[in-house]
């Protein structure tokens, strides 16, 4: 069988290293699907899920919050500032989250508050979607 060596890395640890069939993610034009043997690519990505099909059949599900894949033909990295295992997002405090960068996002001065506040709701939104994708698994 094929499979693809994936590490998704954060900030502070790494999160998910195996051995997988595919993998899917938000790139910045697009989902992207990765399988075995892929052309290489350095590309950005967006907020959202990070699927991996792995060896065994089963799924496992990782939010980042952004950042950098790197796909050569028998390994996938992805590096991110944030990055969250499925199982363990908090729906509640994504919600609180979300709630307090609408109201600040309501409360900016400046161009520089106003920004950051949506720059947070589309992480926010983000993470909540992952959120319901891996509750649906």
């Amino acid at each position: 069988m094929n499979t693809i060596h994936v590490d998704v890395v954060s900030a502070e640890e790494s999160i998910y290293s195996g051995e997988a069939r595919f993998v899917a993610l938000p790139g910045e034009s697009g989902e992207l699907g990765i399988y075995p043997r892929h052309t290489p690519l350095i590309t950005r990505i967006k907020a959202g899920s990070v699927r991996i099909e792995t060896a065994d059949g089963g799924e496992e599900f990782v939010f980042v919050a952004g950042g950098i894949l790197e796909v050569q033909p028998d390994c996938v990295t992805v590096l991110s500032d944030t990055a969250i295992r499925g199982k363990d997002l908090d729906e509640e405090k994504a919600n609180a989250a979300k709630q307090e960068a609408e109201e600040a996002l309501r409360n900016a001065k400046s161009e520089i508050d106003m920004t950051r506040a949506q720059n947070e709701l589309v992480m926010l939104a983000a993470q909540l979607s992952a959120l319901r994708r891996y509750r649906k698994k």
